[in-house]
C-alpha cells in the first residue's frame, strides 16, 4: 500500500466552516439550541424548494421521524428498494411495520416502478424510495402508483442533494423528503439530517417528535412519546457554510463524472454511471458496473488490485433480502437486478478535492487491469 491513498470520499472543509463553528463554540450554543439551526433549516428548505425543514441528528432519524409522523405503525407495510443501505429497512422495522422489498431498474439502478404496483396490498401505506448514488427515481411513474393506491411517499434523498427530475429537484415530490449530511455526502454537517415537507401540520408533528414529544408551548409537558433526534448548533454552523458551496460541489462532481465517463466508456466490460434523459444526477459517488465475462476480472479482484496501488474503492450495498435480519421479509427468492448490481457495482473516488491527475490515475488502473 502506498503512503498516499486516494479516498472514495472526503469533505472539503474551508475557512468559512471553521469560522462558523468557532463562532458557535465561542457563543456557548453548542447543543441543540442556537441561531445556526434555524438558519440552516430555512436555507436548505429554500434551496430544495420546500416550505418547512426540521433538522435531525442524522439521515436515519429523519426517516424514522417521517414514518412516525405519517402514522405508519404495526400491521402496515412500506414498499422499499431491495438495493439500498440497511437503514431504510431498519426504520420500517423500528416502528413495527413490514418492509416490502422491490427490485431495481436495470437501466438506472433505483427502484423499478414496474415492480412496485404488484407489491401493493390492503396493508400498504407508503412508498419509501431512494435516489440511489445520486440518480433520481422515475417520479412520474412512482407518484401515479401512490395516487392510484392512496399511498404516502417518502423520498430518501441522502445521496442526491440537488439532483433533478425533469428540471425539478428531488425531495419536492413526496409527502416528506429526508436528507443526510454525513461526512461523505454532497454537503456535510458531520452527522445530521433533515425532514422537508410542504405540509405545516406534518412539519409540526415531526418537530414535536424530534424534541422528545414535548409540547412546544408548555415546557416539559409531553403529549406523545418522542425521541431526542435534534441537530446541534455546531453541526448547523458547519452546514450553513457548506450550503453556500453546494452549487460548486455539484458542478465539480459533474465534471469529475464526465471525465470518468469519457475515459471509461470504451473499456469493454465497464458500464459507466447512467444518467437518464429526464434526470440530472447529483453524482454523490461515481459508480460503475464490472461485467466479469467481458472485462476478464471480477469486481472484487479489481478493487483489491486498486487498493494495492493506493486507490480506495467501495462495493455497492448488499441487497437487503440477502442479509440475515431481513430474509424473512423477502416475498420472492431472487431479486435479479439488485443481485447483479450488488455483485458487480463499485464506487470510485468521487471527492470534489480530486485532481485531474488523480482521476486519470484511477481510470488508467481500470483500463490497465482489463484482461483481454
Amino acid at each position: 500500500m502506498q503512503d498516499k491513498v486516494i479516498p472514495v470520499a472526503e469533505p472539503e472543509i474551508g475557512e468559512d466552516e471553521i469560522r462558523n463553528v468557532t463562532e458557535a463554540i465561542r457563543s456557548g450554543w453548542v447543543s441543540s439550541k442556537g441561531p445556526f439551526i434555524e438558519e440552516f433549516e430555512e436555507g436548505f428548505s429554500r434551496y430544495i424548494g420546500m416550505k418547512h425543514g426540521v433538522s435531525t441528528s442524522n439521515g436515519t432519524t429523519a426517516l424514522h421521524l417521517a414514518l412516525t409522523a405519517l402514522g405508519i405503525k404495526r400491521g402496515h407495510e412500506v414498499l422499499i428498494p431491495d438495493l439500498t443501505f440497511a437503514s431504510v429497512a431498519n426504520v420500517v422495522i423500528y416502528i413495527g411495520a413490514e418492509p416490502v422489498l422491490v427490485d431495481s431498474h436495470t437501466d438506472y439502478w433505483c427502484v423499478d416502478p414496474g415492480k412496485l404496483a404488484g407489491q401493493v396490498t390492503n396493508k400498504t401505506k407508503a412508498i419509501m424510495l431512494v435516489h440511489s448514488y445520486g440518480i433520481p427515481c422515475d417520479m412520474d411513474a412512482i407518484m401515479k402508483i401512490a395516487k392510484d393506491h392512496n399511498l404516502y411517499v417518502i423520498e430518501d434523498c441522502a445521496e442526491a442533494h440537488g439532483a433533478e427530475y425533469k428540471g425539478r429537484k428531488v425531495g419536492t415530490f413526496g409527502d416528506i423528503s429526508c436528507f443526510s449530511f454525513y461526512g461523505n455526502k454532497i454537503i456535510t454537517t458531520g452527522e445530521g439530517g433533515i425532514c422537508l415537507t410542504n405540509n405545516e401540520d406534518l412539519a409540526r408533528k415531526v418537530k414535536i417528535l424530534r424534541d422528545h414529544g414535548m409540547d412546544p408551548n408548555k415546557r416539559y409537558w409531553h403529549q406523545v412519546v418522542g425521541f431526542n433526534y435534534r441537530m446541534t448548533n455546531l453541526q448547523a454552523a458547519l452546514g450553513i457554510a457548506q450550503l453556500k458551496k453546494i452549487s460548486h460541489f455539484l458542478s465539480r462532481r459533474r465534471k469529475i463524472a464526465e471525465t470518468y465517463s469519457s475515459l471509461l466508456k470504451t473499456v469493454q466490460g465497464i458500464v459507466v454511471h447512467p444518467e437518464m434523459p429526464w434526470a440530472r444526477n447529483a453524482y454523490w459517488l461515481y459508480s460503475i458496473l464490472i461485467d466479469r465475462e467481458k472485462y476478464g476480472v471480477s469486481r472484487d479482484e479489481l478493487m483489491l488490485k486498486m487498493a494495492r496501488k493506493g486507490v480506495e474503492t467501495r462495493p455497492f450495498f448488499y441487497p437487503i433480502h440477502d442479509m440475515p435480519p431481513y430474509r424473512k421479509y423477502a416475498r420472492q427468492r431472487h431479486f435479479y437486478v439488485a443481485e447483479r448490481l450488488s455483485s458487480s457495482g463499485m464506487n470510485l473516488p468521487s471527492s470534489v478535492k480530486l485532481t485531474e491527475e488523480q482521476i486519470q490515475q484511477v481510470a488508467k488502473l481500470i483500463r490497465d487491469n482489463q484482461q483481454r
